[in-house]
């Protein structure tokens, strides 16, 4: 794929929220609730004739991204241009104009297709709903020319088959015939062999592949599997927590990937010898809560990376407690536990959090407690972030230096959102390393 070639999709500074509906109270009083950031500010180009994919694990918002992309679903800001026309400023009625030559392979092919309905009728009904067919002959002459061409063959033991009667690998052929049958150029498939059995994928992939060729399809394909990424991808993105982390030709994502992520998710993928022994250090923890992200980069609680200028905040400080606590005997727990609290300030993102001691504590006592906890485990990233450790009235004070975003930004063939090959965040923690109070 040429770098050269013509785009099909860009998208500039995307965001696609879901709100939360807040408590009958908060409606009451006005007040709006939370919100899921599914895509949280991203902008890429996709080109024609290209295979983009997007990766990353469940919650990550790719899916979202690529309904986004059709216009499934509304974008919150931002821009998509298709061909040139921005989709999010289109009406419905212009919009469907569009949906002839943009469509989507789902990941289930089970629902996917109507019970009831024939495959004939399933795979020409976007025919008639674009009111391309003249008559129902006309309809099922083409149905079964696409038919064919996926793999089902000979056709007169398919038309005429409900899907109940098809295999789950040709129930996905039906569905990638359904969504060709109309001559699109864009073809989202999410997800579109994790439902199959392993012994299938392979087969459809290279259909999807030998699709691309006769028709001269772009793909955005979304999935959570690095490895057949690899074998159906050009380029490649990485997305973590609405973000685009890391974005690139797939050989370059592969042979030498730049984000701790992307190195996380390459760990992950299971070697097929058993005589060979593979490092799994894998991210520690879960993917944060997306109604609440991280302050400054998304990864960074989980990074084994993360300095001085990635966002540490008082949710970090309960979460490296808790952590401590796990590890520690009952007696030891009890006691600590009961001297924190509740702490009910390190459950919101913030770069300042002031504890009172319980049980007779003080703040001085809660300090003694954090200093056990740097003495214990000092390569924890989280201390990097500390600016200020101290006793103040009778009430421990902890300060974090203050986030600052990622940028996207060139690392020798791919694209990384990532402090580490950032000269002005290098420069900055170097400054913030001086300026810690001990």
């Amino acid at each position: 794929m040429s770098a050269s070639a013509e785009t099909l999709v860009s998208v500039r500074g995307l965001k696609t929220y879901y709100s939360i509906r807040g408590s009958f109270l908060d409606r009451l009083v006005g007040r709006t609730g939370a919100a899921v950031r599914a895509v949280d500010d991203i902008s890429l180009d996709l080109r024609k004739g290209e295979v983009l994919g997007l990766v990353g694990e469940s919650g990550s918002g790719k899916t979202t991204l690529g309904r986004t992309i059709l216009g499934l679903v509304p974008a919150t800001s931002g821009t998509v241009e298709f061909e040139g026309k921005d989709i999010t400023k289109l009406s419905e009625h212009d919009l469907r104009e569009l949906r002839r030559r943009m469509q989507i392979v789902f990941q289930d092919p089970h629902a996917s297709l109507n019970p009831a309905m024939t495959i004939a009728q399933a795979v020409g009904h976007p025919l008639q709903i674009h009111g391309l067919a003249q008559d129902k002959e006309q309809v099922r002459a083409r149905v079964a020319e696409v038919l064919d061409r996926v793999g089902l063959s000979p056709v007169e033991q398919f038309m005429d088959k409900y899907p109940s009667d098809l295999s789950g690998g040709q129930k996905q052929r039906a569905v990638i015939a359904r969504a060709i049958i109309l001559n699109p150029v864009l073809l989202v498939a999410d997800e579109p062999v994790s439902m199959l059995d392993m012994s299938v994928r392979a087969k459809i992939l290279e259909l999807m592949l030998a699709l691309k060729r006769d028709f001269d399809l772009t793909y955005l394909y979304v999935t959570h599997d690095l490895a057949t990424a690899k074998f159906f991808c050009d380029r490649i993105a990485i997305m973590y927590l609405g973000r685009i982390v890391e974005i690139g030709p797939s050989e370059a994502i592969y042979e030498d990937p730049k984000h701790p992520y992307t190195q996380a998710l390459l760990r992950a993928i299971p070697e097929p010898d058993p005589r060979r022994t593979i490092p799994r250090d894998l991210p520690r923890g879960e993917v944060p809560d997306a109604a609440k992200p991280p302050l400054g980069c998304h990864f960074r609680p989980r990074c084994p990376r993360a300095f001085e200028v990635c966002g540490w905040e008082a949710r970090d400080l309960k979460e490296l407690l808790e952590r401590r606590w796990a590890e520690m005997g009952e007696e030891g727990f009890d006691a600590e536990r009961a001297a924190v609290g509740p702490a009910e300030s390190l459950n919101e993102p913030a770069t300042t959090a002031k504890l009172h001691g319980h049980g007779g504590a003080s703040g001085a006592d809660l300090a003694g407690l954090l200093e056990k906890a740097r003495t214990g485990d000092p390569d924890d990233p989280f201390w990097t972030g500390v600016k200020r450790i101290a006793s103040e009235n009778g009430a421990l004070e902890v300060d974090w230096f203050d986030p600052v975003d990622p940028r996207l930004l060139p690392a020798g063939p791919v694209e990384v959102e990532c402090h580490l090959y950032d000269e002005a965040a290098l420069a900055e923690a170097a400054e913030r390393r001086g300026a810690r109070i001990p």
